[in-house]
């Protein structure tokens, strides 16, 4: 949805979304105007009907680092404030996970922009990146706040900032991730090990990045979901909702 000087995108995946199975090497047909789909093996959509609000349930392929990624942009932060919120859970904590905003991202063979091993962070490809990352391949399993660029912590991220947040199977998370004009940013999560007393989600800011060397203001940002099997089997992302917004480049050529 677009109005002037704002871009909103996304979907709360109420009645739109029709099971259907997904070929290797296959860029989807977005799920709502303007929401992308790509995945590095096969798998298939469904809609969940046991939850009320619409749940779209994303199964990946039962191959070791199988991986499946929702995606909007891209968007610029000179052109005012990006935005990206999104409400999910996993069928089994087997998983790594990337969510936020992130420059490099295949439409044929995505890879997770920041994932662990053992003790150390590793940050993929060469654009910028910033916002949660959650590995089982790390000594420590925790949502960290990430940021980097050109295949390197950038401010003091070297290896995230631990949410202490532990991910657990069938229970929700809730993301923010922001990053402003400047290049700074800020990542929040909720999750309901540290609910509010009504039983709704409450958002902790986990992280914000606003001094050394920030998001360049000029890169173009994808709003990314994206879950990677680690394990040989099928894993399931049910997604609450997701959406972005942004500014629009008013300046003229």
């Amino acid at each position: 949805m677009q109005g002037r000087g704002k871009i909103y995108v996304g979907s709360d995946f109420t009645g739109i979304v029709n099971d259907q199975v997904w070929g290797t090497g296959t860029l989807v047909a977005p799920l709502a105007p303007d929401l992308g789909f790509t995945s590095v093996n096969e798998g298939s959509f469904a809609s969940t009907v046991d939850e009320s609000g619409g749940i779209l349930a994303i199964t990946t392929d039962t191959g070791d680092d199988d991986n499946a990624a929702l995606f909007a942009g891209v968007f610029a932060p000179r052109d005012g404030k990006i935005v990206m919120r999104t409400r999910f859970k996993y069928s089994n904590v087997d998983c790594a996970i990337f969510v936020g905003f992130c420059e490099t991202l295949s439409l044929v063979t995505p890879v997770v922009p920041a994932e662990f091993a053992t003790a150390t962070m590793t940050y993929n490809g060469t654009g910028a990146m910033v916002g949660f990352s959650y590995d089982v391949d790390g000594t420590t399993d925790d949502f960290r706040a990430v940021m980097g660029s050109g295949g390197a912590a950038i401010s003091d991220s070297s290896n995230g900032t631990r949410a202490n947040a532990t991910l657990t199977a069938d229970r929700y998370f809730e993301v923010e991730v922001i990053v402003n004009e400047d290049g700074s940013a800020e990542c929040w999560l909720g999750d309901s090990g540290h609910a509010s007393s009504d039983g709704s989600l409450k958002l902790r800011l986990i992280k914000r990045f606003f001094t050394g060397t920030l998001i360049t203001t000029t890169k173009l940002l994808n709003a990314v979901l994206m879950i990677e099997n680690r394990s040989g089997n099928a894993r399931v992302l049910e997604v609450d909702y997701f959406f972005a917004e942004a500014g629009r480049d008013w300046r003229p050529d």
